[in-house]
């Protein structure tokens, strides 16, 4: 890579990790520019994959106060993420890319339908009781094994392609819990942290040959100071700007997978 190569791939990890922590999706933007560079596509997964992992966490640890009353559901949905971590990495390193990306773009546009009727929809259903102090109210054992199938969905769509992750994961448990926006995103980078982390490790370990370190590290660096700046920002968001903006990514992630 060139320096200003080099530079846009850093620029590319800040935005992203930006993007992640408020939203998810960081990807769209990492993962264009990693080709743009001549990586191929396996590679620039991979490599995309590996360095967005930092900021990640420096999302999940910004969000750390909305995370409050949700540690028993985060220690139930951890392993069902991290199995389908390492179901999304078995298949991006096993399958044709044509194989599960054919489905990618209804997948999104079943998550954006999600958020967007999601107000609706909980409004409907008068069984829920609200949320006091913060803290949610008993799940049923349908809901959790509903929870727990999200969770291991969209780990395994996470590990293999990392966009609108957090989109799918937005939708899917707004339907299943009755939370803010601001928490469900809290809860979101915790399993998009987790997803990324064990998908990076199993790369390294069976596929070490696949990373380009250089990319990976400079994703990296611009990643961690993304992910602090969009927690700082993203909370401070109205919950209708935010899933406005979790809309219009989705939007964007259909066109430009429709585009490839």
């Amino acid at each position: 890579m060139t320096g200003w190569e080099m530079v846009a791939v850093a620029a590319a990890g800040f935005a992203a990790g930006g993007i992640n922590a408020v939203v998810g999706s960081g990807t769209l933007v990492t993962f264009p520019v990693l080709l743009a560079v001549g990586l191929p596509p396996v590679t620039a997964t991979v490599s995309n994959s590996l360095g967005l992992v930092p900021g990640n966490l420096t999302g999940a640890i910004g969000y750390r106060r909305e995370l409050a009353g949700q540690r028993s559901l985060l220690i139930r949905l951890l392993p069902a993420s991290i199995l389908g971590a390492l179901t999304g990495a078995f298949l991006l390193l096993h399958l044709p890319p044509s194989s599960f990306e054919a489905i990618v773009p209804v997948l999104i546009a079943l998550a954006v339908v999600l958020v967007a009727v999601q107000p609706a929809l909980q409004r409907s259903l008068r069984n829920r009781r609200p949320v006091e102090d913060g803290v949610s109210p008993h799940l049923g054992r349908g809901r959790l094994t509903a929870l727990f199938a999200g969770a291991y969905l969209t780990g395994s769509y996470g590990g293999y392609f990392a966009a609108s992750q957090g989109v799918l994961q937005i939708g899917i448990f707004g339907l299943l819990l009755r939370e803010t926006l601001q928490r469900l995103n809290a809860i979101k980078n915790v399993l998009t942290t987790a997803v990324n982390g064990v998908a990076a490790a199993t790369y390294i370990v069976v596929a070490n040959d696949r990373v380009d370190w250089r990319a990976s590290a400079l994703i990296a660096v611009g990643a961690i100071l993304g992910g602090y700046t969009g927690a700082r920002f993203g909370r401070r968001l109205p919950s209708a700007v935010l899933r406005t903006a979790i809309v219009l990514l989705g939007l964007v992630a259909i066109w430009v997978l429709l585009r490839r």
